[in-house]
């Protein structure tokens, strides 16, 4: 089993494009190579990929702290292919969150294998499929651990869109319409998603349990977990 899509965030131009081309033409997927963790974030599908496979000594956001931030916002695979030895790193890489730690050098084959194990278990029925509520009397949304967060009227709002979209993606046009905003021309900056950030860490303050609301890329938002009103 492997995933549809992959990040390889790795500064080794050579090894990432024939690991890239090996992953794409023998194993059918689709990746994306950034040599920059920064670029990573900046990117609008920063959070939507399937799987991660990550190098540790990078420019930008070393990779044990793109790791922890990774796991803050997803929980797809995380595969640390590393040149950097010893106890201490393993320990360190394994518990920001990664999945599975190779050390360079590593031959394609085994970076194929470890995905494949890896994706075996995220794939698996998990947080994802438990339901989220929004209780519209009191203004709350119950997580599915039983946490109750009180909302303000835009995070009601905007919940109540994705809980009609039933786990569809939601236009960023749609979103503002029931926030009743005008829907800007160009690149004028409509807000959205500050406010949409602001709910995400409204809901991360408050659970550890991950948040399943993610952007999609030239689209909108996406809440990826069942969230039915109540």
């Amino acid at each position: 089993m492997q995933p549809k899509t992959l990040a390889l965030i790795d500064d080794d131009a050579e090894y990432s494009e024939f690991l890239t081309q090996h992953l794409q033409e023998q194993q059918g997927i689709a990746v994306s190579r950034f040599d920059d963790s920064n670029a990573l974030l900046a990117s609008p599908e920063a959070f939507s990929f399937d799987f991660y496979l990550v190098d540790l000594m990078l420019p930008g956001v070393n990779g044990v702290e793109l790791i922890k931030i990774l796991r803050r916002r997803t929980d797809a695979g995380v595969v640390v292919v590393s040149g950097r030895l010893g106890p201490e790193v393993f320990r360190e890489v394994i518990t920001a969150g990664a999945d599975m730690y190779l050390v360079k050098p590593v031959q394609f084959e085994q970076v194929s294998l470890a995905i494949a194990a890896v994706q075996r278990r995220v794939a698996k029925p998990s947080a994802a499929d438990a339901v989220w509520k929004l209780d519209r009397a009191s203004g709350e949304l119950v997580v599915p651990d039983g946490t109750r967060i009180q909302l303000s009227e835009a995070d009601r709002q905007l919940l109540e869109c994705f809980a009609a979209a039933n786990g569809e993606p939601v236009t960023r046009e749609a979103l503002l319409n029931k926030l009743g905003r005008e829907v800007p021309d160009g690149e004028t900056d409509d807000g959205l998603s500050a406010t949409i950030y602001r709910l995400r860490r409204r809901i991360e303050r408050a659970t550890p349990t991950l948040v399943p609301l993610q952007s999609k890329s030239r689209v909108g938002y996406v809440f990826r977990a069942p969230l039915q009103l109540i």
